[in-house]
């Protein structure tokens, strides 16, 4: 059915380093999105696993078996729920390389239908993980979606490249939390996301473990920008929302963004003229 409407359930909780105790509740929430009507349920960064450097200290004698075993046990449930599931984990790989950061996209048949691997690391992050090299673009109900991770966030770039493969929906996962206390993540990270939405026209699914300390909650962001729910800081929750690609929202740059994303940085035509080419004249 491509009715061009997505319904998406954007999940949060407090991951740990404990596998079985991140798997329950990641399997709690599905059955809650299951019950909501979403088409497709959101999770945060690592939200299985854990977070290599903060949920645990590296990766030296991690329990990979154990962890792929809990994968099944998701897979097995998107599948009974017929829904669509992005879990976050890592991924191991073969050594001495190490594991990618990754969204394990799910379909409901229970299969895994593809992996989006972390392209962007921090430096903390760069001791446990490989970065990856690929998107990770699909269709559900006609609307074109995209994983993303965290760190990504600060490079417009993958926007604009998401943005001209015709993308119109960004489900992306975040790990800002267990953190000291307040810090600029506050101030600047979701109002990025605002931003990377209007400048493209996306509908953003934006999710984040909630450990205190968290600098923000979760959230579902319009394509003009606009925060439309907001979940409670620190605590677990879920907020279902329809990305629907057939509203009209306010997009100033609807008439210009493609000659922008051509390389034409002025909507004007060229002119001759004294006065214009004199920029030291009054």
């Amino acid at each position: 059915m491509e009715s061009g409407k997505l319904k998406v359930a954007t999940c949060q909780f407090a991951v740990n380093g404990s596998v079985e105790h991140n798997s329950g509740k990641i399997q709690m929430l599905m059955r809650q999105a299951k019950d909501g009507g979403a088409d497709i349920v959101h999770f945060s960064e690592c939200a299985l696993s854990g977070y290599a450097g903060v949920d645990f200290e590296s990766f030296d004698g991690y329990d990979w078996e154990f962890l792929r075993a809990e994968i099944k046990k998701i897979m097995a449930l998107a599948g009974k729920l017929n829904i669509w599931v992005v879990l976050g984990s890592s991924h191991q790989l073969t050594e001495p390389n190490k594991p990618h950061n990754s969204l394990y996209l799910i379909n409901p048949d229970g299969e895994i239908a593809d992996r989006y691997d972390k392209r962007f690391c921090i430096g903390k992050e760069m001791p446990h993980y490989t970065p990856g090299n690929r998107f990770v673009n699909f269709t559900i109900n006609g609307v074109v979606c995209s994983l993303l991770i965290c760190f990504d966030l600060r490079f417009p770039e993958i926007y604009r490249e998401l943005k001209k493969q015709g993308v119109q929906c960004i489900l992306q996962s975040f790990y800002n939390a267990r953190q000291q206390g307040p810090s600029i993540h506050t101030d600047i990270m979701q109002q990025s996301m605002q931003c990377r939405a209007a400048t493209n026209y996306f509908w953003v699914s934006m999710t984040n473990s909630s450990g205190w300390f968290c600098p923000y909650a979760s959230c579902f962001i319009r394509p003009d920008g606009k925060i439309i729910a907001k979940l409670e800081d620190h605590k677990d929750g879920i907020t279902i929302n329809t990305a629907d690609t057939t509203e009209e929202h306010y997009d100033p740059s609807k008439d210009f963004r493609q000659m922008a994303m051509d390389g034409m940085l002025s909507n004007g035509a060229s002119i001759e003229d004294t006065r214009s080419n004199n920029v030291k004249e009054l």
